[in-house]
């Protein structure tokens, strides 16, 4: 079949921007707030042209400033108003990344995208009544942070893109603790913060920290499986080193179960039994000596839950029974995509106490939203998804894959595994391992190559 490779349209961009600055020249003799407002309008412009010459970079870029979680460092150094602003700027990059990507190389359609599931959401929202508080503007743009974790799905993707984003989530952990390091030694921002003991946060926050650790532990298992260097062995050691640093038990736990289940029951040509038995028996040796000496390590967090707290929900017991009442009152419908958002008021007591009004609880959440239908048709979405785009892979990252995604069910009932940005880092990694396999089977992707009249 014929491919339609998309038009260039580099000389008009390059006269849009060039027309620009020549406009901010002139603006600059005899209009000042316009000489801005159009320096501003060239440098957007310059700036989409580079990333639209080079989206592989510029999504690599993008990946790394999300794993940062910069809405935390941000919060804390300027106030509260960057945090949800700046959250939006991520989302929006990554949509007008894929859009660029889509406009290069083309659309591409994909049926069981989670992002249907929202916008039925939206819909018997806004039929059957949204919940009280709760505007249409507002459940706008929780659909557009909701579906943006996914947006890379809907466009055609060059061999490179799978690579390069694979190769930047294993590091992503690694990066954000080494990029604290000179906050901390200047006092600017601590690399460790005291939350039940000791916890590495990076740049962000240590949950934050965690949910980025997951991604980069699959992505070096799955790298390790498939090429057997030895480097992204070590890597894997160091991020669920990081892991353990965050005190993050629930991820640690899905992390260690995915890992070692791939190691005794996964085979793979080029990491031979023998080294992932070992790798299992040394874990497993060295685990019960860790459990005996948890007390002596009190002031690191995990340890310190481990030996004292280890029944301990965090607080959920105590955000759960609200959101269970609020889905008791429209348990068919829901209440709109953005209805878990207002379910527990920002200034009330629980949300001062526990430094958060999120449900921690997605399938809850979504029940909230949508009701049974949507939260039913969201995860039937779901597994569809996974199980269409891994079939293209080969048997070790199918496998691996798919335990990822049970994983991430589980996951999903005590943390926000869907809203927060460490979600857009697992997804666009999944997105990156199904493009690559896709690629591998000469079906959705252009090579990099292509070109234009």
């Amino acid at each position: 079949m014929m491919r339609v490779i998309p038009h260039h349209p580099d000389r008009t961009i390059l006269g849009l921007a060039t027309l620009l600055l020549a406009t901010a020249l002139a603006a600059g003799l005899y209009a000042a707030p316009l000489f801005w407002l159009a320096m501003a309008a060239s440098v957007a412009v310059g700036t989409g042209f580079l990333a639209y010459r080079q989206p592989t970079a510029f999504c690599v870029a993008w990946l790394l400033i999300t794993s940062a979680s910069l809405e935390m460092t941000l919060n804390d150094l300027v106030g509260t108003e960057m945090y949800q602003l700046t959250i939006a700027l991520v989302k929006g990059m990554e949509i007008a990344l894929a859009a660029l990507c889509a406009l290069r190389y083309g659309l591409r359609g994909d049926a069981f995208s989670p992002i249907w599931a929202y916008l039925a959401m939206l819909a018997t929202g806004l039929v059957h009544g949204l919940y009280p508080g709760l505007t249409t503007a507002d459940s706008l743009r929780s659909l557009i942070g909701s579906a943006a974790p996914f947006a890379f799905c809907f466009c055609r993707l060059p061999p490179s893109w799978p690579r390069a984003m694979i190769t930047a989530t294993k590091w992503c952990p690694a990066l954000v603790v080494l990029a604290c390091v000179p906050l901390d030694l200047s006092g600017i921002r601590p690399l460790f913060v005291d939350s039940g003991g000791a916890r590495l946060a990076g740049l962000g926050h240590p949950a934050f920290l965690a949910g980025v650790c997951l991604p980069a532990i699959y992505a070096c298992l799955i790298q390790l499986y498939r090429q057997g260097r030895r480097g992204d062995l070590w890597l894997l050691a160091g991020n669920l080193l990081i892991l353990v640093l965050t005190g993050a038990r629930a991820p640690l736990a899905y992390a260690v179960a995915v890992t070692g289940i791939s190691l005794v029951s996964i085979r793979s040509a080029v990491f031979p039994p023998t080294q992932r038995l070992l790798l299992v028996l040394a874990a497993g040796a060295a685990l019960p000596v860790l459990v005996l000496l948890a007390g002596n390590f009190s002031e690191i967090r995990l340890f310190n839950v481990v030996a004292n707290e280890a029944a301990n929900l965090s607080g959920r017991d105590l955000l759960w029974p609200a959101f269970e009442a609020a889905a008791a009152k429209s348990p068919w419908f829901g209440w709109g995509i953005g209805a878990g958002n207002l379910v527990i008021p920002p200034s009330g007591q629980i949300a001062q106490t526990l430094h958060t009004w999120a449900a921690h609880n997605e399938y809850l959440r979504m029940q909230v939203e949508g009701g049974q239908l949507g939260r039913t048709l969201l995860i039937v979405l779901f597994a569809s998804w996974i199980l269409v785009h891994t079939r293209y892979l080969p048997a070790a990252d199918r496998r691996i894959m798919r335990l990822v995604f049970v994983a991430f069910a589980c996951h999903a009932f005590t943390d926000n595994v869907l809203i927060s940005t460490p979600a857009c880092v697992l997804f666009a990694f999944a997105i990156a391992v199904f493009a690559r396999g896709e690629a591998a089977s000469d079906r959705l992707t252009l090579p990099d190559s292509a070109q234009v009249a």
